[in-house]
């Protein structure tokens, strides 16, 4: 039999103890997972479109031109944006008609799909067909599609100054008159540019909690009431994402004519890519400033002033309403009880 010495019989008594590996808690395990699925699209973004998207900044103080050796950048200064707004006779006119289209066309596409959301929100047979019909074409016909019906004029709603409601308004206002062929000559972009925005006002529709209509209508609040002061209100940040949206699709689309002519000079080897960065640039500012106003005009004001729960006005309205549905019952049962109809001695 073998006999161990005093020093090996410590070690086999005595086990050294396994360090523990410390683990976070489940938030943190979560987070880093989020952080690697995240990471792929950001590096993504990064060289695509970061990188694109500053690198244009250093172009558009440079004269770029395609020579022989390649391309070759030659510091000018703000002669490009000079030459954008200043020398191009049809830069500054695009940029002017480009604002007219996003004033014209995004409170009419928001107000279209706001209406149409509210309807298709309601209880009535073939609800799921007409939400898809209203969606289809912004699956379907595409930005190419959508061009070519433009240019074969298959998206107007047939003569709109033959109309004798028309006539009126152009003896009224010429330019408002000119205002409304604009709209209605490209009438489809409006159904189609509303699909997106449909589904968001469908999404947030449905959130309301419909108790608050309950409690409406028995304090005899009528339909447009309960429009403007419940409905509205709740669904305003979703009104300011359709909206911020659709500003952006415009800006996309082909029917902005700034877009074209940036798409032209980036192939231009006379001008090069600086002019056609000061025009992206120019242009980009132009959206930045619209999608500003469109925040300060359509975000809530009261939360500047002070913390809004919506939740817990939700609940404090809701247990008003129980109390007086209650105090009713209790009226009504009291007056059953001594043979007398409320409001009669």
């Amino acid at each position: 039999m073998k006999l161990f010495k005093k020093k090996d019989a410590s070690i086999i008594t005595k086990p050294k103890k396994m360090k523990k590996k410390k683990k976070g808690s489940f938030k943190e395990i979560s987070n880093r997972s989020g952080y690697k699925f995240f990471l792929p699209w950001m590096i993504g973004f990064l060289i695509f479109t970061a990188f694109p998207f500053i690198y244009t900044i250093y172009l558009s103080f440079n004269q770029v031109q395609l020579t022989v050796f390649g391309w070759q950048s030659t510091f000018n200064g703000i002669a490009n944006y000079v030459s954008a707004l200043l020398r191009n006779p049809d830069y500054t006119p695009a940029l002017i008609q480009f604002i007219l289209v996003e004033v014209v066309y995004v409170p009419v596409i928001v107000t279209v799909a706001l209406i149409l959301a509210i309807l298709m929100n309601g209880d009535f047979k073939f609800r799921t067909v007409f939400r898809v019909i209203y969606f289809l074409p912004v699956i379907v016909i595409s930005g190419t599609v959508m061009t070519q019906l433009m240019s074969s004029g298959n998206v107007q709603l047939g003569n709109v100054r033959q109309v004798f409601i028309f006539q009126i308004l152009s003896s009224y206002s010429p330019a408002l008159a000119d205002i409304v062929v604009f709209l209605f000559n490209n009438f489809a972009i409006v159904l189609w540019f509303s699909g997106i925005p449909i589904v968001l006002f469908l999404n947030g529709l449905q959130k309301i909690n419909t108790s608050l209509f309950e409690a409406a209508q028995i304090d005899g609040a009528t339909p447009w009431q309960i429009l403007w002061k419940i409905t509205l209100p709740i669904i305003r940040p979703i009104i300011l994402v359709s909206t911020i949206f659709t500003i952006v699709q415009l800006g996309m689309f082909p029917i902005n004519p700034v877009y074209g002519m940036i798409q032209t000079a980036i192939f231009d080897t006379v001008a090069g890519l600086g002019v056609a960065s000061a025009y992206a640039w120019i242009y980009s500012l132009t959206v930045i400033v619209i999608l500003g106003i469109a925040f300060f005009l359509l975000k809530d004001h009261s939360k500047d002033y002070q913390y809004v729960d919506v939740v817990r006005l939700q609940d404090i309205k809701l247990q008003k309403m129980r109390k007086r549905v209650k105090r009713q019952q209790e009226w009504n049962e009291y007056f059953r009880k001594k043979g007398v109809k409320h409001g009669k001695n």
